[in-house]
């Protein structure tokens, strides 16, 4: 009947907005530090089956192939590419950037978070935090850099060091430990640059960097986004022709039960 493909037809278009909705939020964070592209995974749904397969009939005939009808479409997941972006130079001598796998770890006061984004800065207390607009999130483990440092140095397994004006003597103020996990599609992304484990993503195993597949960090640099807007404005044309094309099965079906409601007996 009409009716069934009025909703089959509902489920695409309901679809293909959600997944409008994605393509909106990749091409806004275009420009976001080290922001993580999503995309969709659609699956088909549940199927009214009016003849099975392989049913042996009257006559003793094994039947090839059955019939069957979809009722339509819904979104499947969300899934994250964690895959690198770009890495360009800043002149901030916080601003760092992870080549290879792994996340920053962070700490709101009340729980780690974990985060790409390397726009790190110093607050009052001369703490090294992520740069919020809301707040400063505390590098974890802490590190805390006196006021009269100079020729701040982050080498590229984490340790951090400085000189003292007027000596010539490098001090450490401390190293910065890289986080991997086991399954990147499994985190809970949280807004802010920032996400939180679950158990999807498996426990982070927390490490210097350059050690167990973590990548190296890269003083002066900061990681872009790696939305690809080419790739992003292709998907959305073919995410337009997609809901244009169940809108008119839409339109169909609802023709055709006019045609039956206008039907007159003579």
């Amino acid at each position: 009947m009409a009716i069934r493909a009025l909703y089959t037809g509902a489920t695409g278009m309901g679809a293909n907005a959600f997944n409008l909705d994605i393509i909106a939020n990749n091409l806004a964070n275009a420009g976001t530090t080290a922001y993580k592209q999503s995309r969709a995974n659609f699956e088909d749904i549940f199927y009214e089956h009016f003849k099975l397969p392989g049913v042996q009939d009257n006559a003793g005939n094994i039947t090839p192939t059955g019939i069957s009808l979809g009722l339509g479409t819904r979104v499947q997941s969300t899934e994250g590419d964690f895959n690198q972006g770009s890495i360009i130079p800043t002149t901030g001598d916080f601003d760092m950037a992870i080549v290879g796998e792994g996340f920053f770890q962070v700490n709101d006061g009340v729980q780690t978070l974990y985060t790409r984004a390397g726009n790190f800065t110093l607050n009052a207390n001369g703490d090294v935090v992520m740069a919020s607009a809301d707040k400063g999130y505390l590098l974890e483990p802490t590190i805390s850099i006196p006021q009269d440092a100079i020729n701040i140095s982050i080498s590229g397994d984490g340790v951090v060091s400085y000189q003292q004006q007027g000596s010539n003597q490098i001090q450490t103020a401390g190293n910065i430990q890289i986080a991997r996990f086991i399954n990147n599609q499994g985190l809970l992304r949280q807004g802010d640059n920032l996400f939180t484990e679950t158990t999807g993503s498996g426990s982070p195993q927390v490490g210097d960097p350059g050690t167990e597949g973590r990548g190296q960090i890269r003083q002066g640099f900061l990681e872009q986004s790696n939305v690809e807007p080419v790739r992003e404005l292709v998907a959305l044309i073919q995410t337009q022709r997609n809901f244009e094309l169940n809108s008119q099965v839409v339109q169909a079906a609802d023709q055709t039960l006019q045609t039956v409601a206008n039907m007159r007996r003579f």
